[in-house]
């Protein structure tokens, strides 16, 4: 049993998802169809600094895009797993909950730089004018660890460890 604080449990939570997420550049990005299905995605993302909102790019001429125009409540995947029988024991995943919103022209001049930076690689991609930007405005995390440690953290800062 920790002998840590409900706080000082919610920062250990808050610092391992904001390594987890600045560390790893791929995702799953759960949508639904417009008949209720779910799909998914692999999805290359960035962040801000404080990881309260995520960005992606996507072509128009996606299931993903017409997912997200119809129910923009996402779930996004994030693991550090080597697929290797150490990941029971050591490998970390964060299911990040949110919404996600079409960025207009504007927001994402902005944040285009945080999305190369950290991927730079993809910038043809991610200036073609058939694709768009998303930010996912994070409404909470549920981060998996050690195999069945689970702990969740709301937008409110509340926190909430399951063993």
């Amino acid at each position: 049993m920790s002998s840590l604080q409900p706080e000082e449990i919610g920062k250990d939570v808050r610092e391992k998802v904001a390594a987890l997420l600045t560390g790893q550049g791929l995702g799953v990005l759960a949508t639904t169809d417009p008949d209720g299905h779910p799909y998914a995605s692999l999805i290359a993302f960035a962040g801000k600094p404080d990881q309260k909102e995520l960005y992606f790019v996507t072509p128009r001429a996606t299931r993903k895009f017409t997912n997200l125009t119809h129910d923009p409540r996402v779930a996004l995947l994030v693991n550090n797993s080597i697929n290797q029988p150490v990941d029971f024991h050591k490998a970390v995943a964060a299911t990040i909950l949110g919404d996600a919103r079409l960025l207009d022209d504007e927001s994402r001049s902005r944040v285009l730089n945080i999305y190369l930076e950290k991927h730079p690689y993809l910038k043809q991609f991610a200036l073609s004018p058939s694709c768009a930007m998303f930010a996912i405005t994070v409404t909470g995390v549920t981060m998996v660890q050690k195999f069945q440690s689970v702990s969740e953290l709301k937008t409110d800062d509340e926190m909430d460890t399951h063993r």
